[in-house]
């Protein structure tokens, strides 16, 4: 098993059934169009040849941090879950982002997402505040 980053079209588009997991309302299309911006990175999970997660990652300059990346996507197959794929994705991201000299990893995750939330936390993330924002 491997974990790759997922540059070519061709290998985001088989990275979508599982992206849609957690993003169940967004159009094949535009899944394909975010995950080929230039700031984003896309990385999969690997059995054999089948992709069995995958992880989305932003790197970026904020003002409370120097260097950050924000992590705005980890899914695992749903028939894989508890195998350890996350844990791999969320683990080979955490070394990569570091190579790419950020000091923190971040994500935002709505509330009442209790065992999301556990999850992180069994992994040494924090909770320290809130994302807040207003549709326009």
């Amino acid at each position: 098993m491997d974990v790759r980053e997922l540059d070519a079209e061709a290998e985001r588009r088989e990275a979508v059934p599982i992206l849609r997991q957690l993003w169940p309302d967004a159009d094949p299309k535009e899944i394909i169009d975010w995950t080929g911006e230039e700031e984003y990175h896309l990385f999969g999970r690997f059995d054999g040849d089948d992709i069995v997660g995958v992880a989305g990652v932003q790197l970026g300059n904020h003002l409370h941090h120097a260097r950050i990346a924000w992590l705005y996507d980890l899914v695992v197959d749903e028939p894989r879950r508890g195998g350890g794929h996350g844990t791999a994705l969320l683990e080979h991201v955490e070394a990569w982002v570091t190579q790419q000299d950020c000091e923190y990893v971040a994500l935002a995750n709505p509330l009442g997402g209790g065992a999301v939330h556990e999850y992180y936390e069994n992994r040494d993330y924090e909770k320290w505040g809130y994302v807040i924002e207003k549709e326009l």
